[in-house]
């Protein structure tokens, strides 16, 4: 796998998060929308939009960092993991604010990203 599928998904993650957050800004002065600033749909939302630009900044950081140690093609693991981390949690985040109990899922992004990260330190700087 190359490594520029994660650079243009973490750019791509980038202007997702402008714009998913460009939508909850047209609302977010109402104090009561979707059941106030402090409300579980609220705080699941924000988090996506969080995600997009962290996971997308991450894809970017994997992506260069392969590029320049000139480990493409060795790394398909972890960038696999990273971009389905990518996708997956703010897709999660917005499946848990609409029905709590898909919290759970949340195992599916996090173990994603935990295991494509760790794959990445243990292949490429520890012996």
């Amino acid at each position: 796998m190359d490594a520029g599928l994660n650079l243009f998904a973490g750019w791509l993650g980038i202007l997702l998060g402008v714009l998913f957050g460009t939508a909850l800004g047209l609302r977010f002065q109402e104090e009561g929308w979707l059941g106030g600033y402090g409300s579980w749909p609220r705080r699941m939302l924000r988090l996506a939009h969080v995600s997009f630009f962290g996971l997308g900044f991450l894809n970017i950081a994997f992506g260069l960092t392969a590029r320049e140690l000139g480990l493409l093609g060795q790394l398909a693991w972890p960038a696999a993991l990273l971009l389905a981390g990518a996708a997956s949690m703010p897709l999660t985040c917005c499946l848990a604010a609409v029905r709590p109990s898909c919290r759970q899922l949340f195992v599916l992004p996090v173990g994603s990203v935990l295991a494509g990260l760790g794959l990445f330190v243990w292949r490429v700087w520890l012996p």
